[in-house]
């Protein structure tokens, strides 16, 4: 079978923009509840265990990354479509399978990204703590003023790895039923039967996303420690 770039006319080609359009929407979705979960599951995890309440936050923190990192994205996805969203309607209309793969996504998700965050927080002098409660803030602004901000160096190349990594686990979709890049190109080899041309492309632009994603990500890094020197 040869490589036959003619099989791609304007309906495939729309077909495709539109699916890879899911896929990065998906990913910068899910990507944005995963850090406002870890930052929250991180921030509980490094909490002074210094009475009940923290000590069952520290717990609550603790157990959700058991489960979400014990269990297979798959299996989560399919439990959150199949039993928790199954019988959910607004406005006379069933949660389209999209919105709940950018949740099922995000949740998991967040137990990588506040094990990314813990490290983050974790690497910043315990004096910088002492330093802001001294001065009078709270435990919550110090953190987040001060703590935060210093990790953020520290947290970039993890949490890049981890929305790369969310860029090729979309595909697990598929399952639920959302159109996402690479379900459509299973599609288009599936209709077309020719399978190297299609598969060929799906590695291109895959590909090339990483590579961007990764260029971006160093600039940014670049970018973090320059401001970090000047000071």
């Amino acid at each position: 079978m040869k490589i036959d770039f003619s099989i791609f006319n304007p309906d495939i080609i729309k077909l495709l923009g539109t699916a890879y359009g899911w896929t990065i929407a998906i990913t910068v979705v899910a990507l944005a509840i995963g850090i406002i979960i870890g930052t929250v599951l991180a921030i509980f995890m490094v909490l002074p265990k210094t009475n009940i309440f923290n000590k069952f936050l520290n717990f609550i923190a603790n157990a959700y990354l058991a489960v979400i990192r014990g269990t297979p994205s798959l299996v989560q996805l399919m439990i959150i479509y199949f039993v928790i969203f199954s019988d959910v309607v607004f406005f006379n209309r069933a949660v389209s399978p999209y919105i709940i793969a950018m949740i099922g996504f995000g949740l998991n998700s967040g137990a990588y990204v506040a094990e990314i965050m813990r490290a983050g927080i974790q690497s910043v002098d315990k004096g910088q703590m002492e330093a802001g409660r001294s001065l009078g803030l709270s435990y919550g602004s110090t953190m987040w003023h001060i703590i935060l901000p210093q990790s953020a160096k520290n947290i970039l190349p993890p949490l890049g790895n981890e929305a790369i990594a969310l860029v090729k686990e979309t595909s697990v979709a598929l399952i639920i039923g959302v159109s996402e890049f690479f379900t459509a190109i299973k599609s288009i080899a599936a209709s077309t039967y020719n399978v190297i041309t299609p598969y060929l492309l799906a590695a291109v632009v895959y590909f090339v996303t990483v590579y961007i994603m990764t260029i971006g990500i160093k600039l940014l890094e670049k970018r973090l420690r320059k401001n970090e020197h000047r000071r």
